[in-house]
């Protein structure tokens, strides 16, 4: 079965969430290509719908959105773009990269928030922190 990190950005406060989706939840992404969306409740955020934006597979290569399929291409780059960083004016390198769809060679898939649910994506994933209320109390208690 299938399992892939999913790094979910958070356009509205610059926050990122490094989260695991496994076996059913996995089978939710295979076959999406790079801007589609998919929901959110694939990895806990009930009531979200996420953006794929990229990825990588096993050895690192980046997914590329103009290259059709899950398949690995040899593309030779010579302007700045997925994977590749011209350090000066003329450069070429031919560069090993991953099509658009995820598939089982997939590792990370990258996704962005794009429709909102009810919840805070903090309260959802269980990274809300104790009321000062309470913390207070505790220190009185000393």
């Amino acid at each position: 079965m299938a399992s892939f990190n999913v790094v979910v950005a958070d356009p509205d406060s610059g926050a990122s969430y490094q989260l695991e989706a496994e076996e059913q939840d996995a089978n939710r992404f295979m076959g999406k290509g790079l801007g589609e969306e998919v929901d959110g409740s694939a990895v806990g955020l009930d009531g979200y719908t996420l953006e794929l934006t990229g990825g990588s597979d096993e050895a690192g290569r980046p997914m590329r959105e103009d290259i059709e399929g899950p398949n690995v291409e040899e593309v030779l780059m010579r302007e700045q773009g997925v994977g590749y960083n011209p350090s000066r004016p003329g450069e070429r390198k031919r560069l090993t990269l991953r099509g658009r769809q995820v598939s089982d060679e997939t590792s990370q898939i990258n996704a962005k928030i794009v429709g909102r649910g009810d919840e805070s994506v903090e309260s959802l994933l269980g990274l809300v922190e104790e009321n000062a209320d309470e913390d207070a109390d505790e220190d009185d208690e000393e």
